[in-house]
């Protein structure tokens, strides 16, 4: 079992920065493989990158590839997302995940409840 609350999510204007993270709870945290999605109103859920156990392997979407970066930190059982150069195509509620990995969300057993990203033009 893993519980999943993310943080950070905000209002910024295009081109600036946010720092999203999501705390986990549990000793098993280790085991799981992370991701992050987002939804945009009336838009399917999509995969924005995943950062496996270890945090060695990480894959991105090609629409956030170079301006996001996925990290985490296991001993604080959190895992971060840091966005850069925001657009406004980038609002959304961005949704952490835990699970086996990849870019597929059936891959993922466990979500937060999102929190909400909104990029002014």
């Amino acid at each position: 079992q893993v519980q999943l609350v993310e943080s950070g999510g905000g209002l910024v204007q295009a081109g600036g920065s946010l720092r999203l993270s999501c705390a986990a709870s549990g000793r098993t945290f280790s085991s799981f493989a992370m991701a992050w999605f987002r939804q945009a109103p009336g838009k399917e859920r999509e995969f924005v990158a995943t950062i496996g156990r270890s945090g060695v392997r990480t894959y991105y979407a090609d629409s956030v590839k170079g301006r996001f970066t996925i990290s985490r930190d296991n001993a604080k059982n959190t895992v971060y997302l840091q966005l850069n150069n925001l657009k406004p195509a980038d609002t959304a509620v961005y949704y952490c995940a835990a699970g086996l990995g990849g870019s597929s969300y059936s891959a993922y057993n466990y979500w937060g409840q999102g929190t909400q990203v909104t990029v002014s033009s």
